[in-house]
C-alpha cells in the first residue's frame, strides 16, 4: 500500500508499506517528514514532478534506513514529489518524470528487460553489437 504525506512546503511524500500503519507509526512518519500531514486520499489529483518509477533514489534508501532505525518495519520505499502547475513544468528528464496524479501504482513498473546485447571487437577502432539469443553473453 502507498501512503501519502503532505509536507508544510506542499510537497508530497509517498511511502510504500507492506501493512497498515498504527497511529503511533503514522505519527513517527509525520515527525520524520517535518510535521507532514497524512493525506486521507489514495489518489491525489494534480501534476507532480518526482523520481522515475524505475529508479529508487539514494534519498529513498537513506529514508527507509532511518525508519528502520526508528523501529518502523515493512517500509520498502519513500520518495518525494513536487506539485507543479501543469505538464509543461521544468524537470530533468533523465532523473524525473511528470505524474498526472499520484495513486497506488506510483512505484509500479511494467517494463520487461531488454534482451542481452553482446559486443564483438572487429579491430582496434570498431566493434559490432548484436542481440544475443541466449540468456548469457558468450565471450
Amino acid at each position: 500500500m502507498i501512503l501519502f504525506f503532505r509536507t508544510p512546503s506542499k510537497s508530497v511524500i509517498a511511502v510504500e508499506c507492506d501493512h497498515e500503519l498504527t497511529q503511533a507509526d503514522s505519527d513517527k512518519l509525520c515527525w520524520l517528514f517535518g510535521e507532514a500531514a497524512p493525506e486521507s486520499e489514495d489518489n491525489l489529483k494534480g501534476h507532480f514532478v518526482g523520481p522515475r518509477r524505475e529508479m529508487i533514489t539514494p534519498w529513498s534508501t537513506n529514508a527507509v534506513e532511518i525508519t528502520q532505525n526508528m523501529g518502523l518495519n515493512g517500509i520498502a520505499r519513500i520518495e518525494e514529489y513536487f506539485p507543479v502547475k501543469d505538464e509543461n513544468a521544468e524537470r530533468d528528464p533523465m532523473l524525473q518524470r511528470m505524474y498526472k496524479g499520484l495513486d497506488q501504482n506510483v512505484f509500479t513498473t511494467n517494463r520487461q528487460p531488454e534482451p542481452i546485447m553482446s559486443a564483438t571487437w572487429r579491430s582496434s577502432k570498431s566493434f559490432s553489437i548484436r542481440r544475443s539469443s541466449s540468456p548469457y553473453c558468450s565471450r
